[in-house]
């Protein structure tokens, strides 16, 4: 896995899954945004509407501060809040002066695409199929002054582990490590946030995920107190509201760390329904990506694009993979959704694999 210098662009770095249920698609069932069901709950849009009355005052993000740092027993000069962790990789390329950033692909493509808007030149490292998508350190070049990788990684759905990922750092290196998924797996096995025993290492989460709140806009950054400075002075004043403040302090209360665990246990129950169902389809050629470790699931089948539209037809939206580099056209990406849901699309696949064969 030699790195790849960056190409003329052949794929969508800003392609994301909403763009499959907007518009027309938005009566579709959605499988390819990969946002946790029937959030944000009840009690959590209370905690959000109560903050309304507040809004004419500007925004003051320490309490929330406070409770990221004590959920990860941190201080807070390592904790930034931001709009989501999108912000973060914005500010991550805008604020570093870095000289050979280094992507780890397949994976979301948003810190690419805010490495190259900032003006520099991205490597690429390609994990392979046949390696499972799982990463070897060594791949990685000595050079590199910046690596991004991402853990459970979106789309493969791979969970790295932690010790292997930690090879990565270095003296002189930033090492970000996209953890927005980690709070889907149960345990949170082989994360890295809290950890300050790492040289450079920056760890970014989501609440938008596993709480519903894409549309809030809320995450946080981990960080050695030095780079966490230098993230706050290229945000603007007052980046993230009072709702997703609130919000924020909310979902990392004990009660609700407690809900986010045992929903990681019921996505991977639910997750494994899904696996065991893409795997009837082997003898058509379908093949899944495994073990998969997040609230998503990567296949690779053959007339993918063809599939995708006539799954459309039939009601179900689903990711294409082509624009993630290292994948291609033959690759999907289904989130993880309830039995129901996960036997209706089944399926559905089946008629809309039949129909693209014809």
């Amino acid at each position: 896995m030699a790195p790849t210098p960056m190409p003329t662009e052949a794929h969508d770095l800003r392609h994301h899954g909403d763009a499959e249920v907007r518009g027309d698609g938005a009566a579709l069932v959605d499988l390819a945004v990969n946002v946790r069901a029937d959030t944000p709950p009840v009690w959590l849009r209370e905690r959000i509407a109560g903050s309304l009355g507040s809004l004419a005052a500007y925004p003051d993000g320490r309490a929330a501060r406070a409770a990221v740092a004590a959920r990860h027993g941190l201080p807070v000069e390592r904790v930034l809040l931001t709009a989501g962790a999108a912000e973060a990789f914005v500010l991550l390329a805008r604020a570093l002066k870095v000289r050979r950033p280094v992507v780890v692909h397949p994976q979301f493509t948003e810190p690419e695409a805010a490495l190259r808007d900032a003006g520099h030149t991205v490597d690429r490292v390609l994990l392979r199929e046949e390696d499972g998508f799982r990463l070897d350190p060594a791949a990685v070049p000595e050079e590199a002054d910046l690596v991004v990788i991402g853990n459970p990684t979106n789309p493969t759905s791979v969970l790295h582990p932690a010790a292997c990922i930690a090879e990565l750092a270095r003296p002189g290196r930033t090492l970000v490590v996209d953890e927005a998924f980690m709070d889907a797996v149960p345990g949170e096995r082989e994360a890295l946030a809290g950890r300050t025993d790492v040289p450079g290492l920056v760890v970014l989460r989501s609440l938008t995920k596993t709480w519903g709140l894409a549309g809030l806009r809320i995450g946080y950054v981990l960080a050695a107190p030095e780079t966490i400075a230098d993230l706050e002075r290229a945000q603007p004043l007052w980046p993230v509201s009072t709702p997703a403040l609130v919000a924020a302090q909310a979902c990392v209360s004990p009660p609700a760390l407690a809900e986010a665990a045992h929903a990681a246990h019921r996505v991977a129950s639910d997750r494994a329904h899904l696996v065991a169902g893409l795997g009837e389809f082997a003898a058509a050629g379908l093949r899944v990506v495994e073990p998969a470790e997040g609230p998503f699931v990567l296949v690779r089948l053959p007339r993918a694009a063809a599939v995708r539209r006539h799954l459309r037809e039939l009601g179900f939206a689903v990711r294409r993979g082509d624009t993630f580099p290292g994948l291609g056209e033959e690759w999907l990406r289904l989130a993880v959704r309830d039995r129901g849901t996960v036997s209706s699309f089944l399926g559905a696949l089946e008629r809309a694999m039949t129909a693209a064969g014809r």
